[in-house]
């Protein structure tokens, strides 16, 4: 069968490409470019996971110079350029997987190609999506709505995927879910051979980092992450008796940036004009499927962290107790965000816990001095069970307790954090209505991300106030139309 002709989404994401691998500034112009360079973008999965972080930190960005506004940002050019360019790089990415080259398809073309999806005219994240055949059979992906989910998600702002369910929660989970089953391909020679050759070399290389990690206390396995910026934090003296050592990690760097024949150095073709050779690969090798990460630790904890980082809120009691314990803590932190698996499955020697619980109690203290820093990461240990509770119920109560303390000291972080807690049900019974209190009373108090959230209820309130009034006028009209009829009827028939 002949392969489909190419639209022109394709010609432009050869384009972007092209433009970004040459250094040419794409039309328009696109944000963040320098940090999208510094992500080394070597079509491999690991890079999603660079880009995820890259997202994380432009949210938290967007939020700390308050432009954290979805329907503003969508207007500026260089912020949707920005999101597309990435949707674009996401779907050369998978197609690399599958060692099949994308078809990028506009609203227009899957509106004729797949009728039974229920598209939204003016839904940004569904206008354009990639498929890797042209027989239908593979799934479409729709990357911008990964990619939105990252940027502006939360608890009232949901991304419900057009395929159905909620979207993926980053580019890297999202393209991790649908890459090759090999199920299907158990019966091919050339697969089963392949596989063979791959769980060789997978079994040598397990050796070699058996023999290199025996000499390390602690080893780890994930690449670079958000938590590696401060890894070399100095311990106090007080808690030296820690000492966790982290093995090498070789990590992409900018300077390994993609060397491939689609570098040019031939001037800019005129929009639409550039042909790349799309040929359907005869005998495509299936990789072996990897699986999808899921983070250590809740975001809602992650989020914590780092707006008890970015937030400054000012302490008057406690401060050395906190900062003592949190030289500690993040060490054990970074270590556990590296690891691919729970928190609860991360094993820690004797001394390492000893150390652990010291620095716990040194933070206790400070919650107990009356600082709300301390009162929050104290509660966070106390949530995932981490704490110096034992009972998990009463460590639940014991987190929630702390939280609300720190609240009702107008501690903006923590109103935020307690009405997620409310919202999600976590360690109190879900209640709507407290956690939109605590929503407003962060929102008060400062919370960016907070008063954003508030607005956009309060304009979606407003819309559907105005809907229901123009729906009781209509009534109105009718009834009155009706009215005005009836008495004409009983004119004509007295007259």
């Amino acid at each position: 069968m002949s392969a489909s002709p190419l639209t022109p989404l394709d010609y432009i994401a050869e384009g972007y490409w092209q433009d970004f691998l040459a250094g040419r500034p794409i039309a328009g112009g696109i944000a963040y470019e320098t940090e999208l360079h510094n992500c080394a973008l070597d079509e491999s999965l690991e890079s999603l996971q660079r880009i995820d972080t890259l997202l994380s930190q432009v949210r938290r960005d967007m939020m700390k110079g308050g432009i954290w506004d979805e329907a503003t940002l969508l207007v500026d050019e260089h912020y949707r350029n920005f999101m597309v360019f990435l949707a674009f790089y996401a779907g050369r990415v998978l197609a690399q997987q599958w060692q099949n080259k994308p078809h990028w398809y506009g609203q227009f073309e899957l509106r004729k190609r797949y009728p039974e999806l229920s598209l939204i005219t003016d839904d940004f994240y569904q206008h354009m999506a990639v498929g890797y055949d042209d027989n239908n059979a593979l799934p479409l992906f729709f990357p911008l709505e990964p990619i939105g989910l990252r940027l502006f998600g939360n608890i009232d702002r949901p991304f419900e995927a057009v395929q159905g369910g909620q979207a993926a929660s980053g580019l890297y989970q999202a393209v991790s879910a649908r890459l090759p089953d090999l199920s299907d391909q158990a019966s091919n020679p050339d697969t089963l051979s392949y596989l063979k050759t791959e769980s060789a070399t997978h079994n040598k290389t397990q050796s070699i980092r058996s023999t290199t990690d025996s000499s390390t206390t602690i080893s780890t396995s994930q690449p670079a992450s958000h938590y590696e910026a401060s890894e070399d934090v100095p311990v106090n003296n007080e808690f030296d008796d820690v000492n966790i050592v982290s093995a090498n990690i070789e990590r992409p760097s900018a300077a390994t940036t993609v060397s491939k024949s689609l570098v040019s150095t031939a001037p800019r073709q005129p929009e639409l004009q550039i042909k790349p050779e799309l040929t359907k690969v005869e005998s495509p090798v299936i990789k072996p499927k990897s699986f999808v990460k899921t983070p250590p630790t809740p975001e809602l904890f992650t989020q914590l962290l780092i707006e008890l980082d970015e937030i400054e809120v000012p302490q008057t009691a406690g401060v050395t107790e906190y900062q003592q314990a949190c030289k500690v803590l993040d060490q054990f932190e970074q270590h556990i965000a590296k690891q691919d698996k729970p928190r609860s499955q991360v094993v820690f020697s004797d001394n390492h816990i000893a150390a652990k619980n010291k620095a716990l109690l040194a933070l206790e203290a400070a919650a107990e001095a009356g600082n709300t820093a301390a009162m929050l990461r104290f509660a966070m240990y106390e949530l995932l069970g981490e704490g110096l509770t034992a009972d998990d119920e009463e460590a639940k109560k014991s987190g929630v307790e702390w939280v609300k303390q720190a609240a009702s000291k107008n501690d903006s972080r923590a109103q935020r954090l307690l009405s997620k807690l409310y919202y999600q049900g976590v360690g109190v019974s879900q209640d709507i209505d407290s956690g939109k209190y605590w929503l407003e009373q962060a929102a008060d108090n400062g919370h960016t991300e907070a008063a954003n959230l508030v607005r956009q209820w309060e304009q979606a309130q407003a819309l559907i106030t105005t809907q229901k009034q123009e729906q009781s006028n209509t009534k109105r009209y009718q009834l009155l139309f009706g009215a005005v009829i009836l008495i004409a009827l009983m004119i004509l028939i007295v007259v």
